[in-house]
C-alpha cells in the first residue's frame, strides 16, 4: 500500500483463503474458508508499524489483525486465535507472560536444493567446521552480518537478551526478552524476518528449518511461560514461601494433555519431525522435570518470583502466535480443569507411552484431525483449515523421490 493511503485511512482488504494458503502457493478447497472466498479487513496494529532500516527505500512494515468485514476477528487469523487464548486468561484476572527462544542456522548462498547446506567463508577464508558452540569468538567472521542485525533489532525496538553461538555448525540463538504473548510472537516474526533480510544483503542465508542439517542438533523455538496477576507482577506459580502453587501444577498437566494434540501446530512440517526423532537435546516426550534438558517440559532453574514452564517441543519453523496460543491454551485448559501432571522425571529415563508423541507430520495430522480437545480450544474451523493447508503440503512431499531413494533403492533386486 503506499504511505498516502495508509495515512488516509484506506481499509486494505485480502481474500479470506490467503490465511490457509500452504507453503508451496496453493489453497485447500474453497469450503474451508468459505464457498465465497469473501475479504477480510487487514486492520494495522498501531503499536507494529515499523520503517524497515535495511531497506535503502523508504518503506514500513505494519502488523495487521485480521478481521471478518463485520468487524470481529477472523476465526482463521492465528494472531486473532493468540489474542483469544489471552483474553481467557484476562478473564479470570490473569496474564501470562512468555519469552522465545530463536534458533537458526547462517549459511552460504544455497542455489541447488540438491547439494546440502554450507556454512560461509568468514572474514579468515575459512568455513566453520563447528566447533564453536558458546565461543565468544565464534561469530567474528559473520561480525559484519550480525552487527547490522543488532543495529536493526535497535531500531524495530526489539530487545535482546543473550545471543550465543549454539551447538550446530554455524547455528545461533537469540533470547528474547519475556513480556506481554502478542507483543513476544510480533516481535518473534519481525525477528525471523529481519534475519532474512540483512543475511540478502549480505550474500548470506539464514535458514529458520527445524533440521536443516544431516548428524547435526536442529533448530528449536522454546518458550517460557509463566502467569501473573493481572496489573501485578506477582508471579502464581509460586505462594508466599516461594513453593510451587496448585495453578502451577494443573499448568503443567493441561500442557501434558495438550502435547500430544497440538503437535502438529509445534511441529508444522515433514522437517520438523527430523529434528524431534534425533533428539539432540530436542525432546519428543509429555514428560516434565526441573531443569532436565531431555523433558518436553522443563522447570528451569530460577528463583520462585521467576518460576516457569518452558516448552521445549517447538521448532524454529513454527508459527510463533499459533505455537504460544497452543501452548498457553492447554495450561489454561489445565488450570480450568484442576488437571494434575504426572510426577517429575529427572536423569535417564523411558518415556511411557502415554506421554509419547506423534514422530511423523501425518501421525501428528492424523491426532489432531481426532482431537476434541483442539477443537474445543480453537473452534472446528480453524482446526479443519489448518489440517487441509497441511495435508496439502505432505502430499507434495510424498510426490517427490528423494536422492536417499534413487541412491540406496536403485540397485536393489
Amino acid at each position: 500500500m503506499t504511505a498516502e493511503g495508509f495515512l488516509e485511512g484506506r481499509r486494505l482488504q485480502m481474500a479470506r483463503g490467503v490465511l490457509l494458503q500452504c507453503i508451496m502457493g496453493g489453497y485447500p478447497p474453497a469450503r474451508f474458508y468459505g464457498s465465497d472466498d469473501g475479504d477480510l479487513a487487514l486492520n494495522a496494529d498501531p503499536k507494529q508499524i515499523h520503517r524497515l532500516p535495511w531497506s535503502k527505500q523508504p518503506r514500513a512494515l505494519a502488523i495487521c489483525d485480521a478481521d471478518e468485514l463485520s468487524g470481529e476477528s477472523s476465526r482463521l487469523s492465528t494472531r486473532g486465535q493468540l489474542k483469544a487464548v489471552i483474553a481467557r486468561y484476562a478473564a479470570r484476572g490473569l496474564a501470562p507472560v512468555v519469552a522465545t527462544e530463536m534458533e537458526f542456522f547462517v549459511f552460504a548462498p544455497n542455489t541447488d536444493p540438491t547439494q546440502p547446506f554450507q556454512p560461509p567463508v568468514g572474514l579468515d577464508g575459512r568455513r566453520e567446521e563447528g566447533h564453536s558452540a558458546f565461543s565468544v569468538s565464534s561469530n567474528n567472521g559473520l561480525r559484519p552480518f550480525f552487527n547490522e542485525v543488532y543495529e536493526c533489532m535497535a531500531a524495530l525496538g526489539l530487545p535482546r537478551d543473550t545471543f550465543m553461538h549454539e551447538m550446530g555448525v554455524s547455528q545461533f540463538e537469540i533470547n528474547l526478552l519475556h513480556g506481554d504473548p502478542l507483543l513476544l510472537a510480533d516481535q518473534t516474526f519481525l525477528f525471523k524476518h529481519l534475519l532474512k533480510e540483512v543475511a540478502l544483503k549480505h550474500h548470506l542465508t539464514v535458514v529458520c528449518m527445524a533440521k536443516p542439517l544431516a548428524h547435526t542438533p536442529g533448530s528449536s523455538m522454546h518458550i517460557h511461560q509463566s502467569i501473573v496477576e493481572a496489573g501485578t507482577d506477582r508471579n502464581v506459580f509460586s505462594d508466599d514461601a516461594g513453593q510451587p502453587t496448585a495453578i502451577f501444577r494443573h499448568f503443567i498437566g493441561g500442557q501434558q494433555a495438550g502435547m500430544a494434540d497440538f503437535t502438529a501446530l509445534f511441529a508444522p512440517n515433514v522437517n520438523s519431525y527430523q529434528r524431534l526423532c534425533h533428539p539432540y537435546a530436542s525432546p519428543n516426550n509429555a514428560c516434565w522435570s526441573y531443569d532436565n534438558r531431555a523433558a518436553g517440559l522443563r522447570i528451569p532453574a530460577s528463583s520462585p518470583e521467576a518460576r516457569r514452564v518452558e516448552n521445549r517441543l517447538p521448532g524454529a519453523d513454527a508459527n510463533p502466535y499459533l505455537a504460544i496460543a497452543a501452548s498457553l491454551a492447554a495450561g489454561m485448559y489445565g488450570i480450568e480443569n484442576e488437571l494434575e501432571p504426572t510426577p517429575a522425571i529427572q536423569g535417564q529415563f523411558e518415556v511411557p507411552d502415554s506421554l509419547s508423541l506423534p514422530c511423523t507430520l501425518h501421525a501428528a495430522l492424523e491426532r489432531l484431525t481426532r482431537s476434541q480437545l483442539a477443537k474445543e480450544l480453537f473452534g472446528k474451523e480453524f482446526i479443519e483449515g489448518y489440517i487441509a493447508s497441511k495435508t496439502m503440503e505432505l502430499s507434495s512431499f510424498l510426490d517427490e523421490i528423494t536422492p536417499w531413494e534413487r541412491r540406496v533403492l536403485a540397485a536393489q533386486a
